[in-house]
């Protein structure tokens, strides 16, 4: 496994979950608490392959972001999985039209993450 894997979330109790489980499974991992310290992770590491978007975050939400990311050339093309409490199935479209490539309901579900994660890349 080359690439790692961005957790951008607000809560530091997530990403250290999230964290955890993904570094048992040997995926390298880094974190950004905020969508402005997401993007630019983004631009300086170019190993990230996979970014497991908060979606309700203050400030810049994880719509936003992927928008943002859409809109810059060398990391347009990193996958977006959403990750949100917004477990509606209207949420789940929203997210997918936003630019995510899949959509995972908090509290996370371990083995339905690590099937996106497989299916999306190769991290």
């Amino acid at each position: 496994m080359e690439g790692k894997i961005l957790i951008v979330d607000d809560d530091p109790r997530n990403i250290f979950a999230l964290e955890l489980t993904l570094k048992a499974k040997r995926y390298s991992v880094t974190s950004a608490m905020s969508a402005e310290e997401a993007l630019e992770k983004l631009r300086q590491d170019e190993t990230i392959c996979l970014v497991l978007m908060d979606m309700m975050m203050p400030d810049i939400d994880g719509y936003q972001a992927m928008g943002m990311m859409k809109s810059m050339e060398r990391i347009a093309g990193i996958p977006v999985v959403a990750v949100t409490a917004q477990a509606m199935g209207q949420d789940r479209q929203k997210c997918l039209d936003a630019g995510a490539v899949d959509y995972i309901k908090k509290p996370i579900d371990v083995d339905r993450l690590l099937e996106v994660i497989e299916n999306v890349t190769a991290c």
